[in-house]
């Protein structure tokens, strides 16, 4: 089967170095790419995922249960899809309402695992961890404070000049 790259990646870096804010950028930026009309919702349901145990992560708990619920109620019903992407529909299922229920009782976070149901997609993820000098299939390092804190800690230049772009053209409209 032929897997799209960033799902590759985003799995990759989800269970090797558990970079959930490179795994949510990673897959928005692959749903943003399609046209709104042809945007598939089980992308997002994969970033509230990482976003979920990012937040977790942080003790963040109301965010993060949030995150999880919806990201479960969407996986619910496409449940084929979740097939289709090399995954086991009915243990991930079972696992996320088993986290989503960690999470409301606010119990600390634990590394979440994907449960693959293709060889195929497993041999490809280890190969791509490779590539990237990643131990494939590890837990949290929870002392790396760039991962736990990736969105206080990361070079937001762009971001920034991008916002100041956006209000210098939403200033230049007004005036015409």
């Amino acid at each position: 089967m032929n897997f799209p790259q960033s799902y590759i990646d985003y799995l990759v870096h989800f269970h090797s170095d558990r970079d959930y804010f490179e795994c949510h950028e990673i897959l928005e930026e692959f749903w943003k790419e399609k046209e709104v009309q042809h945007r598939d919702e089980i992308w997002v349901a994969f970033i509230q995922i990482a976003v979920g145990l990012y937040h977790q992560r942080r003790n963040n708990f109301k965010g993060a249960y949030r995150m999880v619920k919806n990201a479960r109620r969407i996986m619910k019903g496409r449940r084929t899809t979740l097939e289709e992407l090399g995954l086991h529909a009915e243990k991930l299922l079972a696992s996320l309402k088993s986290l989503e229920e960690r999470i409301r009782a606010e119990k600390a976070y634990e590394s979440f695992y994907f449960p693959l149901a293709s060889n195929e997609l497993q041999q490809v993820c280890k190969k791509e961890a490779a590539n990237k000098q990643l131990l494939w299939w590890q837990p949290s390092n929870l002392s790396n404070k760039f991962i736990i804190d990736r969105h206080k800690l990361r070079d937001r230049t762009e971001i920034i000049l991008q916002r100041e772009t956006n209000l210098y053209k939403k200033r230049k409209n007004r005036q015409c």
